[in-house]
């Protein structure tokens, strides 16, 4: 496999460990209106649903962003991209600050969910172009930001917010981005070279060319299975602090399953990096998403205190690495540079599938009393998420020759 000098260069691990840190803080968004979505029930007499929406919205503009900030990465540059969203991210967190009402509160999530963005697929699709042998785990580290954000914060973040309420803790987040997103970013100044662009392009599309897919397709059919595959994912993920208040656990011990089920997903990503980079993103995406079926079915016997610790982290550890092989897949069969916009769009429709997940699951609840239908739902979605997976797996199998 040709590739250029820059490729896993010592000033590559570097680059990865600074994206890492940035991911870290950049995600937070997305994981602290999990953790105050119960105050913010109770403060406004919301139903489950209505709660749900904040997360909802918030996962839309994650989605959006994902698009719009790789589109920018691609054009412009990470660093342009990093800055302008930690401004906004800010910006957003002020917004629900002050909001009095859900109208208000909805629109801040939006936005945050837009600045956030860039903390995932933006930032995945700029490290990607500086590893080729070593890509698979280059980007499930990145990814593991994301992860590492969730399992960090909000255990911290309960105590502030169990003292001080979720308005503090959001004008905490906000000073936190600005702080920390913004000196980064000033580090990854630094340009791909045009010949390791040119080395990444010629395999991707000999990849194609060999497996039979135009990229569009592909991407269309990545973008249907994320949906899948991550309406299954949210109904844990999202809902299991509000699942603990239900059964009598309490918000706290909800907050400490969601910090191990993405400690255990960080792991994941991780070791399934470390896979991809033998086997390829395929069925690397294939085993992941069996796997996730599988944790979900031992949610359904068993809810006592001990075993939803054990499950919550069992989950983690099968599911974490399946986002990173959507994003190595694009960038096995992709235009280079591309990358951002491709890895942006098929993250959007894994993100998507989040907040259709989330607020399904939220009405199943308020519809039904109980969130064991919500489970079945969410692998009922994920069935569908193989069959995809499978079909794309058995087609490739049969014409694909090179490995990128």
């Amino acid at each position: 496999m040709t590739r250029h000098a820059v490729h896993d260069s010592g000033y590559s691990w570097l680059r990865l460990a600074i994206t890492l840190a940035i991911a870290a803080v950049a995600n937070v968004g997305m994981w602290a209106v999990i953790v105050v979505l119960p105050a913010i029930e109770a403060e406004m007499g919301l139903s489950r649903a209505s709660a749900s929406l904040p997360y909802t919205m918030t996962m839309i503009g994650f989605a959006v962003g994902n698009l719009l900030i790789g589109r920018i990465v691609d054009r412009y540059g990470v660093t342009l991209a990093l800055t302008g969203a930690a401004v906004f991210s800010a910006l957003a967190y002020g917004a629900a600050v002050v909001s009095g009402g859900l109208p208000l509160l909805l629109l801040a999530h939006l936005m945050l969910g837009v600045g956030t963005a860039v903390g995932f697929g933006p930032l995945i699709a700029d490290i990607s172009h500086w590893f080729l042998r070593r890509r698979g785990i280059a980007v499930a580290l990145a990814a593991s930001g994301n992860y590492l954000s969730g399992a960090i914060w909000p255990t911290l973040l309960t105590g502030v917010l169990a003292e001080d309420g979720w308005r503090t803790v959001y004008l905490i987040l906000a000073a936190m981005t600005l702080g920390v997103v913004i000196p980064l970013a000033l580090l990854l100044r630094r340009k791909v070279p045009e010949e390791a662009m040119q080395v990444a392009e010629t395999t991707a599309s000999l990849n194609a060319r060999n497996a039979g897919f135009s990229p569009r397709a592909l991407m269309y059919l990545l973008g249907l299975a994320g949906i899948g595959c991550c309406v299954a994912m949210s109904m844990p993920q999202v809902h299991i602090v509000t699942y603990c208040v239900g059964l009598g656990y309490g918000p706290v011990a909800g907050a400490e399953m969601l910090s191990l089920m993405l400690l255990g997903g960080v792991v994941s990503r991780i070791i399934s990096g470390l896979v991809a980079d033998k086997i390829g993103g395929v069925m690397t995406l294939l085993v992941g998403a069996i796997l996730q079926c599988l944790a979900l079915f031992l949610f359904l016997p068993y809810d006592g205190l001990v075993p939803l610790y054990l499950i919550s982290l069992a989950f983690g550890l099968v599911q974490g690495g399946i986002v990173p092989s959507y994003a190595l897949v694009v960038r096995e069969y992709m235009p280079a540079k591309e990358a951002g916009a491709r890895v942006g769009f098929v993250m959007m429709m894994t993100i998507l599938g989040m907040a259709l997940g989330g607020w399904m699951s939220g009405w199943i609840y308020d519809v039904t009393g109980s969130y064991e239908l919500a489970f079945v739902n969410g692998i009922g979605w994920n069935v569908l998420n193989i069959a995809i997976i499978v079909t794309v797996f058995l087609r490739g199998r049969r014409r694909k020759v090179v490995s990128a």
